[in-house]
Parts: structure tokens; sequence; C-alpha cells
């Protein structure tokens, strides 16, 4: 199985690398020395020849860039004037000549401009939050941003500005009230006039403001060309992304599920770097100093002699100094939660977080076991695929269930949207003897087939994948290639999220030639569709369930195919495969599940709740008048009580972890909370109780014909 896997992993590098010589990477100069000019060459030049479906750059195109650049930059108009917009619109037909050229003219005019109204509009909020608030004068806000036009004046600008931050700060001012009706009945709690907590709501509303311009501010002029470039790019397709080196960074760190550091979640408030996780497992954690509410004031490198301040300094900044290679040490100054200052060294080490990998229970149901595994996202180690992957752990995780005796296996693919193509192929071929996986397009339009040539199954037994709206790409392709073979009952939404294609993440650098402008950061871009082995596409369509059943994202429109610019759907030829031979009456055991579903109570309240969040988030007009905006709220409580019993829906199942697990957690506390909390949560999930009878009627339906079929024999 492991030289299968590097056999794939080798499979894809090669392919990658023969696209990378078909677009000549390696014989066209790129050595502008103007780092802005030579970014916009570099990415024109990857997506013209590489993009899986590449843009005509045209008017057309400068349009759409024009009015998607300026919604980033302004989505809720309270920046530009009309007269802005108008002076910008002479570049809407022409920044395809722009990019041709390598002109920055309408980014630095827009970039310049950005920063004025920024500056102008702190006046503006300061101004308008230093009066107080009448909350009893009969007018509304809307939230329909899109429906806006631009501010023609100084004052229409600001009594935009005046009714954003009135709804604001009606919000907080009652959640005040509401404090306060809860601690009248304590003596020595103070009673605040309306006035008084009016002016509190006021203050919070101006101190969340003041955190947001704190962070507006730490934004370099690179911050800001990377929106305009992401704004070019994603006009390609949905999932075209240029990150820029700090992004690229934290995107390795996702896929991978690792890092080398101290084993820290930091946040910037004001000019402090504080502590808000120290990660279970981590040299931090172990170390036991370093406190969540920390505040890291200094920090030293080993061998030096001076440690470098790091208050009032970008957080992405602050961290380059705090991470650093495995096994070196780094002194940080804290200042603690009671005020002292103290010295802490920590050793790096590689630090795995956790929440990224699979993780697995047992459950027990009429006298059998059964294994339960959720997979977060198909992770990844670009630089050693063999080092960690999420093929490998599902694997190891099947193995252990296997020894606990389990008889059927629930895959919870609920939001996990993708990673690793590489990892889907393997992880499939965990299941069936062998055969074609997944069908894969290129840019050249030459067609692939992923095959598991590997002939050894790791679990022959009954299966079921959870899947819901977020469950995309590499979930998808799994879903679909189990649900071809006739291999596992998928339950979850109508449909997937309908992410049909494969990105390639080029690093930059490697086609620039000794240049001098430093890290060019990486492009994310889109140079495959993948197709089922029937030949039909998941592109905007997805998989569609075999047992459908209700959930809060059912009336929302959150898939590929509610997003900006996506590839079209289509299919090709299917291929040769076998459908899985087994005892299980896949047939019956569905509609056996179709009808418990509609009978279920849970799942009808579920659906009625997915119907009122819908309207929820419909609604765009609200009362800045406090007696109809309490009103409005108490209607929307007194709606929302009804379903105040989802929360309190509870199976009669008890899930375990496996032994080794449960000898770690006698060691680490946090993840036996971390553990008692996802085993809390299934057995308060419906989903995961309805796949669990799936299993047991596909092991019932196993067992009587395998009985059948042995008294036939004899």
């Amino acid at each position: 199985m492991k030289d299968m896997m590097k056999r794939n992993f080798k499979i894809l590098l090669l392919v990658l690398l023969l696209a990378f010589a078909s677009c000549s990477f390696t014989t066209k100069k790129f050595d502008d020395p103007n780092k802005d000019k030579l970014l916009i060459q570099l990415i024109a030049y990857v997506l013209e020849e590489d993009h899986f479906n590449p843009k005509t750059i045209d008017d057309e195109f400068s349009v759409a860039v024009f009015e998607d650049y300026l919604e980033q930059l302004d989505p809720y108009k309270r920046y530009f004037y009309e007269s802005d917009i108008k002076e910008f619109e002479q570049y809407k037909n022409k920044i395809d000549d722009q990019l041709i050229n390598y002109d920055l003219t309408f980014f630095n005019l827009t970039y310049e401009r950005l920063l004025k109204r920024i500056e102008e509009s702190k006046v503006i909020y300061e101004e308008i939050l230093g009066k107080p608030f009448d909350f009893s004068k009969n007018e509304i806000f809307s939230t329909d941003y899109e429906a806006l036009d631009y501010a023609k004046s100084k004052k229409e600008l600001k009594e935009r500005w005046r009714k954003q931050l009135k709804f604001s700060t009606i919000a907080n001012y009652n959640d005040l009230i509401e404090q306060q009706e809860k601690n009248e009945s304590n003596e020595n709690k103070e009673i605040k006039t309306k006035a008084e907590l009016e002016q509190e709501a006021r203050e919070s509303t101006l101190n969340s403001l003041n955190e947001l311009y704190d962070f507006i501010e730490d934004r370099q002029r690179k911050d800001w060309f990377s929106v305009y470039i992401n704004a070019i790019v994603e006009e390609f397709d949905p999932h075209t992304f240029y990150f820029a080196p700090e992004d690229k960074d934290r995107f390795d760190v996702s896929m991978s599920g690792n890092f080398e550091g101290i084993g820290a979640r930091l946040q910037k408030k004001m000019d402090a770097i504080i502590v808000n996780e120290v990660i279970s497992g981590g040299p931090a954690w172990r170390q036991n100093e370093l406190e969540v509410g920390d505040q890291i004031m200094k920090v030293k490198q080993e061998g030096e002699t001076e440690a470098v301040s790091i208050v009032g300094m970008r957080l992405d900044d602050a961290i380059k100094f705090i991470k650093g290679p495995k096994g070196t040490k780094v002194t940080l100054t804290l200042k603690k939660v009671d005020g002292t200052i103290k010295d802490i060294t920590i050793t790096r080490d590689i630090v795995e977080l956790e929440e990224t990998y699979a993780k697995s229970a047992t459950v027990e149901k009429n006298g059998k076991i059964f294994g339960v595994i959720n997979l977060p996202k198909f992770y990844v180690d670009f630089d050693d695929y063999n080092n960690r992957n999420a093929a490998s752990d599902i694997k190891k995780e099947i193995i252990r269930l296997k020894q606990a005796g389990m008889e059927g296996l629930v895959l919870d693919l609920r939001n996990n949207g993708g990673g690793s193509l590489p990892t889907v192929v393997d992880m499939a071929g965990l299941f069936i003897k062998d055969g074609p996986i997944v069908q894969v397009k290129s840019s050249n339009r030459s067609k692939k087939v992923l095959k598991d040539e590997d002939s050894s199954i790791v679990w022959d037994g009954p299966l079921v994948i959870l899947v819901n709206e977020l469950s995309a790409s590499a979930s998808e392709i799994l879903a679909a290639a189990m649900q071809d073979y006739k291999r596992a009952i998928i339950i979850g939404s109508k449909q997937t999220y309908g992410k049909g294609t494969v990105q390639n993440v080029l690093d930059l650098n490697r086609i620039v030639r000794n240049s001098s402008n430093g890290d060019m950061g990486a492009l994310k871009y889109t140079t495959q569709k993948f197709y089922r082995i029937n030949g039909g596409s998941t592109q905007l369509e997805g998989v569609k369930s075999d047992v459908v059943v209700p959930d809060r994202y059912s009336y929302i429109n959150i898939g590929e195919k509610d997003q900006e610019n996506p590839l079209p759907w289509d299919r090709i030829d299917a291929v040769d495969y076998e459908v899985w031979e087994n005892y299980y009456d896949y047939e019956a055991t569905i509609e056996k599940s179709k009808k418990r579903m509609a009978e279920n109570h849970q799942l009808k309240l579920i659906d009625a709740n997915a119907k009122w969040i819908k309207k929820m988030r419909d609604r765009e007009v609200y009362s800045l008048k406090y007696e109809d905006y309490k009103a409005d709220l108490e209607a929307n409580e007194k709606e929302a009580e009804k379903f105040d019993e989802l929360s309190e829906y509870k199976t009669n199942l008890t899930f375990k972890s496996l032994p080794y697990e449960m000898t770690l957690m006698e060691k680490d506390s946090i993840l036996k909370q971390k553990r008692e909390r996802w085993h809390e949560s299934l057995s308060k999930d419906v989903y995961v109780e309805e796949a669990i009878h799936v299993l047991n009627d596909l092991k019932i339906a196993y067992d009587i014909k395998h009985k059948v079929a042995t008294n036939v024999k004899d």
C-alpha cells in the first residue's frame, strides 16, 4: 500500500512537471525590477498558458475586474464618493490594456484614494460616536448595500455612517439593558440610567471600530495589492487565488496539519500580541509556562544577546520572529495576566494541529460494534507524502477499529472541503479491490484515469458516508466513487458543494531567476476538472445523496453554483468498472432509511429551523427605534423557542475512544476534554444515529443472505 501511495504521488508530480514544461516556465525570462509589475507578469503568463479555462483579457474582463475590485475595497459604500467612482471609471474598460502593459495606474489611484478616505472616515465615526443616539426616533436601516448608490457629498456619507453606527450601537445597547435586568436582584450591582447605558454602548462600538482600524492601518501596500491581484485572478474561476508569502505559509499549515514553532495561536489587540490558545501537545503546552491571555512583548533568538520588541508590530511580522525550525530555542518576554513580567524559553518543535486529523470512535447497537471516523480534510505534507496524510491515517484507524470488533463503518465527510487528490485515490482503494477512482481532464484536454492498483482491501464490510452542502472537491470524489461502485450508501444533503475542479499551487519563486524582489508568493489556479467513473461531473451538481436529510444549510445558497465565475458542468465518456459484489441489499436498505427519515420528528424540526434561518438571513430592513427593535427581537426569540428542543435531542448511543487513545488521554487532559466533547456531540447527532441504523440494517441483511447462501451450499 505504501508503494502504491508513493507511485500515485510520483505520477502527480510528473503530471505537474509536464504541465510546467508545457508552459515553458524555464525558458521565458521574468526580470522586471518592479515587484508589483513582475507579479502581474508572472501571474498573467501562468494563467494564460496553464489555466484550465483561460479568459480572454478584453473590455468585458476589465469591467468585471473593476466592479469586483471596488466591491471588495468598499463593500458597505462608506469610503468612496460618487465623484471617486466617476474618476475611477475612466479605467473601467482599460484594466485589460494596463494588465497587458504591466501598468499600475488604476491600482495606484484607487489605493491612494482609499487610504485618504479611510483616514477621513475615522474622523467621521469618532465625531458621530461622540454624541448620543436618539433611540426613540422612528427610522430604519437597510443592510442591502448592493442597492445603495455611492454618496454624493460628505453630508450624505456622514448620514450613512450615522445609521450604520446606530445599528451597531443599538445591538450593544440592548445587550447592556438585558444584562442589567438580569442583575437587578443583585444589591451590590450599580443600576445605570438609560443615558449611561447608551454612552457605554457607543463606547463599545467605538472600541470595536478602533480595533478594526488598527488592523487596517497594519496593512501595507503589498496587502492591498494582493486584493487587486485576487480581483483579477478570481475572474477565471472561484478557486484561482494568489497567496502572498504569509498566506502561502498558512495554506501549507492548513493542508499538512503541522508547522514548526512553539504551538500557540496569537491575536493582536491594539498594539499587543496576545496568546489566545496554547495548542495541546505542542512545545509551549509541554513547557507549561505560556498561558492564554499572556502578552508577548519581546522575542530573543538562540545565540542573540538583544531581544526584539514586537509591541505595535504587525501580527504576521511578529509571528515570523516567534516561529522557527525544530530544535531551536526562543526566549519570550511576557506580560502575564496578573501584570508581572517574565522571561520563558521554549524549544521549538513540529506542532500538529490535532483538529485537522482523522479521529475515530466505536459505538454499540443491538450487540454489534460499529465504527465512526471523522475526516475534517484530505490533508497531506507537500514535502513528504509518506510523512502523514489522510489516507494513511484512515487506514490506521480502520485497522484499529477492526481490532475492536467493528462490523460496520461510518465515514463522516460533512464540512470536509477537500484537499489532496492523491490521498482520495489511496483512500478509495481501502474499500475496493482495485479499479478506476476518478477521471481527470487537464488544461490541454488530455484525459487521465486515476486508479487504485492495489488489490488489497482494508475494509470490505458495510460502509456509510455522511455528507452535507459543505462537503467539497476531494470529499465529492470519494463519495462519488463509492456511490458508482455501489460500495457505500451516501446520507446527507440533497447534493454536496459541487466543486469538480482540481487546483495546482505554484510557488512563483520557482520561475523567477535571480530576483532581488524577495518572496513572490504563490498562485493557486485551476488546471483540471475531475469526472466520476460513470462520466458525469460533480461540478455545480455535486453528489446526490442516496438518502436525503435536511440540515441547517438546506435553503441557503452556499454551493459552487452560487459562486461567481464557476466553470460549467459537462460530461465525458464513462470508464469500465465493476460494481461491488456483495450480499448487501442497498435498495431495500435505502428505502427503509428514507421511511425512517420521513417519520423522524427531529428532522422535521431541523427542516423548519432551516427555513427560519433562511428567512432571518434574507431580512434586510431593521428599525432603529429601540421600542420596535426590541419588539422584533422578542418576536424572533419567541419563534426560535420552538427550536430549543433541537439541542435537547439525545440518542441512546454511547461512543467510546479506542484503547490506544484512552492511554494517550491518561496523560493529556486537553485531548480527553476534546474527545468527550466530540462523543457528546455524536450522541446528539441524528444523522450519525441514522447512519448506525443503516449499518445495522446492512449487517442484518448480510447475515441473513450469508446464512441462506451457506445453507444452499450445505
